[in-house]
């Protein structure tokens, strides 16, 4: 079992500490992102009461630890090592609960983020407005401006104006909790960059108008090109996914039960009635690439094709590559555990 004091496990599967205080619905998000529990069927979960570990490994770049915190845990109590805690992590999501008084969470989240900052300046901080799906339009935004108001008026007064604290407003009842968790994982990827590139070289040279790159299992885009992402946009390539997956799961396998519904033979066209084409195709079994085509470029499909094939060999060696350097870490850090000496003192011998 990888722990929190484990080196290779932090390099090679970034962590993501997921807090806030109890109720606020953080294992409701991690049950819908990752587990498609229905979001009505987290409204009878029992509140998380010790730490929770999940490792997510749908692909090679979708490939990280969600620790889930208990909100009523003391971690900064001197039985905890928070120091440890903080050392290997990523990304630190706290989640707020926008339909609640959320003084005691601000005092929480700057607790939490000044202890973090002085153990990694390295983390991510990302901040969950959660449940905002019982606001309106304007109190959604009023509420956003409080508390990233507050927030960073706290840590000013603390003279730590240079931590960056990134605001998301989420729901599990809508795909904005999808988009945010696109959001963190994206900033974990190292190969981040390389993929964006792809994709606008892809989109350029294919007269796409859009190309997002999806891990199918849990929805979230690990990278889309340069131009700005639309919410509705968004929506239909989850929704687009879905459909596939569905389909697939009924006429796509063989008459015994056999086979795999999403494969390298998977490809989905939807007409839209606004002259756009949704165009998915797959790029290995666990990544899906999701195109907007305006129907007067779909109409050299041959082209886009062909652009598809460069796109997914690229992807492929990006794949590689990083293969090769988990492999080479995962060597080194078995090399380093039988350096080290046995409890009565004598060198481990190799295995």
């Amino acid at each position: 079992v990888l722990d929190f004091n484990d080196p290779f496990s932090t390099e090679v599967k970034p962590r993501i500490l997921l807090m806030g205080l109890r109720r606020s619905g953080k294992s409701s998000i991690q049950k819908v992102v990752f587990h498609k529990m229905s979001p009505n069927e987290t409204l009878f979960l029992e509140s998380t009461n010790k730490i929770c570990r999940e490792d997510v490994s749908n692909s090679s770049f979708v490939n990280f630890q969600i620790w889930d915190f208990p909100g009523q845990i003391d971690f900064f109590d001197p039985t905890f090592d928070y120091e440890m805690i903080f050392r290997g992590t990523g990304a630190l999501i706290f989640v707020i609960d926008s339909q609640d008084d959320y003084m005691e969470a601000l005092a929480r989240l700057h607790l939490t983020v000044t202890r973090a900052y002085k153990v990694n300046p390295d983390i991510n901080f990302e901040i969950f407005i959660h449940k905002v799906d019982g606001l309106s339009d304007d109190h959604k935004i009023e509420t956003q401006r409080d508390i990233h108001q507050r927030a960073n008026d706290d840590l000013a007064d603390a003279g730590l104006e240079k931590i960056h604290l990134s605001f998301y407003l989420t729901s599990i009842y809508d795909h904005s909790i999808f988009e945010a968790f696109s959001k963190v994982v994206q900033k974990l990827i190292p190969q981040l960059p390389t993929l964006e590139n792809l994709l606008n070289i892809f989109i350029s040279n294919s007269g796409i108008e859009k190309a997002f790159l999806f891990d199918v299992v849990s929805k979230i885009y690990i990278a889309t090109d340069s131009t700005p992402v639309d919410m509705q946009t968004y929506e239909l390539c989850c929704d687009m996914i879905d459909v596939v997956i569905d389909i697939s799961c009924i006429y796509g396998l063989k008459d015994d039960g056999t086979g795999a519904p999403y494969d390298k033979e998977s490809m989905a066209i939807i007409k839209l009635n606004n002259t756009t084409v949704l165009y998915l195709k797959e790029v290995t079994k666990f990544l899906a690439l999701v195109c907007f085509v305006r129907e007067e470029s779909f109409e050299r499909k041959g082209l886009i094709d062909y652009n598809f094939h460069c796109f997914r060999k690229a992807i492929q060696e990006v794949f590689e590559v990083r293969m090769k350097v988990v492999r080479s870490r995962k060597h080194q850090s078995h090399l380093q555990k039988n350096k080290r000496p046995t409890p009565n003192g004598t060198p481990r011998m190799p295995l």
